[in-house]
């Protein structure tokens, strides 16, 4: 059992070594310039991503923008249940994103798609409406980032062909970047 842990752990810490410090700062970049300017960020994902976009919106909603004057304004497209149903019920599962965005997107809104593999359709889709339409957009992914790594204005790529350690650095991106704007004490 000793062995299985300490390979979990030593390919996770690998990871983190490996991640590229310049993308997870533009990232913090942008994520600043949108709480500042007050525009949305909208983020989503299916499974693990999207429990993790659900964490990162509460943590940002509430954990740094608690008590703050400037606040974040995130809303995460897989935390409506009803709505993400109606579409894939009645219009399909790859638009269950997009349509959401074409209800409220605005010109320089922050849209994040998080996929560990990069290829999840309905992300995809959502990125390049948001790409066609003045989005700023962000990818976090795995392995080799897929399509959404190439088509993301901005990524932050894991870079590792584990689905569980790219979800766990995804994880770790949001309370991490959470602690910097918490430091800050803005």
């Amino acid at each position: 059992m000793k062995e299985a842990i300490n390979n979990y752990l030593n390919k996770l810490k690998t990871c983190i070594d490996n991640l590229d410090r310049n993308e997870i700062e533009k990232f913090i970049e942008i994520l600043t310039e949108s709480k500042n300017k007050g525009t949305q960020i909208y983020i989503m994902g299916n499974g693990g991503s999207a429990a993790t976009a659900s964490h990162f919106c509460c943590d940002f909603n509430k954990g740094v923008s608690y008590q703050k004057d400037k606040k974040f304004k995130m809303i995460c497209l897989n935390d409506n249940i009803a709505t993400m149903l109606a579409y894939a019920n009645d219009v399909g599962y790859e638009d269950v994103f997009v349509e959401q965005l074409k209800n409220f997107l605005s010109k320089d809104d922050v849209v994040i798609g998080i996929s560990g593999s990069g290829n999840s359709k309905n992300i995809i889709k959502a990125i390049e409406y948001a790409n066609e339409n003045g989005g700023i957009t962000v990818g976090l992914t795995g392995y080799n980032g897929g399509i959404l790594k190439k088509i993301a204005k901005y990524s932050v790529n894991a870079n590792i062909n584990d689905m569980q350690i790219s979800e766990d650095i995804h994880m770790m991106l949001a309370h991490m970047i959470m602690q910097i704007f918490m430091n800050q004490g803005e």
